[in-house]
């Protein structure tokens, strides 16, 4: 199809009109799929900011599907993924009447492991009662799937304690030696999605896959003629963690129950292996114990100078070097004894690399959660890595998202990507915000970083959120203030209020709908690819302007880079990333031309600092109040 023929295709007679009701052809849809189609003739890369209600799904996706190429299409989320892939890509391909296969592939952790599950029993030690009663779940859930996605199980947490059970790890996969590999769900979705024409994955997949090829050893998605990366604002971020490493002490965890289980099967005469699995776990808890109580991120070379930490570290590397010594002479026993040893051979490695922190050109950082520490060597710039991948010649690259540019410039965004040439279209939204909504920054706010901030602001909110017709999103930018507003949301609002993690995130957007007055507190995964439409959600709010964190271990090598080049790290990387952010979260609130609603930034900076004036520059033209009761006026005339 020659670049002309694209536009035809959204023609008020063409055929997405005579196949979709109610379809009508937008003139910065037929502009972006006409710059698409372009770039996959010339192979000049596109980068399209894509305002929201653009259109730009069937802007791309139109032209490629009619363009008959091999295509794979990222997308920044899962749940856009299967957004695209069960809703938008089967309405397309009906319409085009386009014949060729399709597939949906997601990362390894998403699909249930037959092996590991019939592995499982009650008596795992350790497990709560609440991840006994998720195991119960998913084995009523196991005999009646086909696709053995675990995101498809009802009830089941998105963080339940189960998930790392019921799944499988690069570690821990026996691959083609495993009994159970011809009815392997990931083989299965893997293999189709080789076959396919078109290939939906999210970018943690796509990273994953070339890190993969950068081994040399296979690939996971196919080889393919269009590489369309929606939601690209998120892609400088993703692919530093695929382009560094990182190490778990659940890794270990995991390697020494596997060793117990592989030693009661294969090797019971061995009781050494039970004794050094007993130690290698005890010696993982220990070095996540040395780390402190608290959950959260710091720099790692600080923290390996503390004798708690060192010590600790030291005596993981003995209990790995002992661990090594029985298992060798293990070795030729059984497929799982010998896997484990493998195991271990590459973790050692592994965390002699991460622990080796004056290498330059890395951020060496490590992550707490409640019951494990991952250690972190991220590159603090991908562009190089990436500009190689761009430079492939018969691949065409297409970059877009609701959210790219800072003001009018992409050069942020093209920087992080070593995008040296290639070619930019910015298409605003055909919303009409200042009729469909208001801005509000309250007056007085409590600080940005106020001890209980998140109950001051839930309760100062509470009249305004009470006269919202439809549903309300509250947007934090911590799990602390997420956790203080839903507490007094429920004990003072007489409406269903719904809390990030407390069911799967699908689910949770149902509820929310059905309901229709429904409140939904969360934080960072829902301040972007969430389509809510109408009446359910009339109301935005957003605690705080959303920064990283100073102390963020990543954030702050990238400044100290930017400082040793004399660059000024504020305006290079902090505050572009806060107002791209922003501007996914605003991008909730008005989903169609009938929307109305209001959005609420409680913030204080956004008016009395100089750079809140670069953050309202990138924003929709909606009006600005500073007054509640005018917004609440605003609110009394949206039925």
């Amino acid at each position: 199809m020659q670049p002309t023929d694209s536009t035809a295709l959204f023609d008020p007679d063409g055929p997405l009109a005579q196949a979709i009701e109610g379809f009508r052809p937008r003139a910065a849809q037929v502009e972006m799929a006409a710059a698409v189609t372009r770039a996959m003739t010339d192979r000049i890369p596109l980068v399209v900011e894509a305002g929201t209600g653009t259109g730009k799904t069937y802007a791309y996706l139109a032209p490629a599907l009619a363009a008959g190429k091999k295509v794979v299409v990222s997308t920044g989320s899962r749940n856009l993924q299967e957004q695209l892939y069960h809703r938008d890509l089967p309405t397309l391909v009906k319409a085009l009447g386009y014949a060729r296969p399709v597939a949906l592939l997601k990362g390894r952790a998403n699909y249930l492991c037959i092996e590991r599950l019939g592995r499982l029993n009650d008596a795992v030690p350790g497990l709560s009662a609440e991840a006994l009663n998720d195991l119960h779940t998913v084995r009523r859930f196991a005999p009646l799937t086909t696709s053995g996605d675990v995101g498809d199980i009802p009830g089941l947490p998105e963080r339940s304690e189960i998930l790392p059970l019921i799944t499988s790890t690069n570690d821990n996969c026996a691959g083609r030696d495993c009994v159970h590999y011809q009815d392997c769900y990931l083989v299965r979705a893997r293999n189709k999605a080789m076959e396919a024409q078109v290939v939906v994955v999210n970018h943690h997949l796509f990273f994953a896959d070339m890190a993969v090829r950068d081994t040399g050893f296979g690939q996971l998605i196919p080889d393919a003629e269009v590489c369309i990366l929606d939601e690209a604002h998120q892609l400088p971020e993703i692919a530093g963690q695929y382009f560094g490493q990182s190490q778990s002490s659940r890794q270990f965890v995991e390697l020494s129950r596997d060793l117990r289980l592989a030693q009661k099967t294969e090797a019971k005469d061995m009781a050494q292996l039970g004794k050094a699995a007993d130690q290698l776990e005890r010696c993982a808890q220990d070095f996540r114990l040395a780390f402190g109580l608290d959950t959260g991120r710091g720099q790692l070379r600080p923290a390996l100078g503390r004798p708690a930490v060192a010590q600790a570290l030291a005596r993981l590397n003995d209990s790995l070097a002992f661990t090594h010594e029985v298992l060798k002479l293990a070795l030729g026993r059984g497929e799982q004894l010998d896997q484990c040893f493998e195991r271990l051979i590459g973790l050692r490695t592994q965390l002699d690399g991460l622990t080796r922190v004056e290498e330059n050109g890395y951020s060496f950082w490590y992550d707490c959660s409640r019951l494990h520490v991952a250690l972190h060597k991220t590159p603090l710039s991908v562009a190089e890595r990436f500009a190689a991948e761009l430079a492939r010649e018969q691949t065409s690259w297409i970059f877009t998202s609701a959210t790219l540019a800072v003001g009018d410039s992409f050069a942020h965004f093209c920087a992080d990507l070593g995008l040296t040439e290639c070619r930019t279209l910015q298409l605003d939204s055909p919303f009409d915000y200042p009729r469909q909504s208001r801005l509000c920054v309250p007056r007085y706010l409590p600080e940005t970083s106020g001890t209980g901030r998140g109950t001051l602001l839930a309760n100062s909110l509470l009249e305004t959120i009470e006269r919202v017709p439809g549903g309300t999103f509250f947007l934090c930018t911590s799990y602390q203030v997420m956790r203080e507003v839903a507490e007094v949301l429920r004990a003072r609002l007489d409406r269903t209020v719904l809390m990030q993690g407390e069911d799967n995130k699908v689910r949770l957007l149902e509820r929310f709908g059905q309901d229709g007055r429904a409140v939904l507190v969360a934080t960072g995964s829902f301040w972007e690819g969430i389509d809510v439409r109408g009446r359910a959600l009339q109301c935005v709010v957003i605690d705080k302007l959303p920064f990283a964190a100073p102390d963020d271990p990543l954030l702050s090598a990238r400044l100290e880079d930017c400082r040793r080049r004399g660059e000024d790290g504020f305006a290079r990387v902090q505050l572009p990333k806060a107002i791209i952010t922003l501007k996914q979260g605003v991008g909730r609130l008005i989903r169609d031309v009938d929307d109305r609603g209001v959005l609420v930034i409680t913030d204080a900076r956004l008016v009395n600092r100089a750079y809140g004036a670069d953050f309202i520059a990138s924003l929709p033209a909606m009006p600005r109040t500073r007054s509640l009761p005018a917004l609440n006026e605003f609110l009394s005339h949206l039925e």
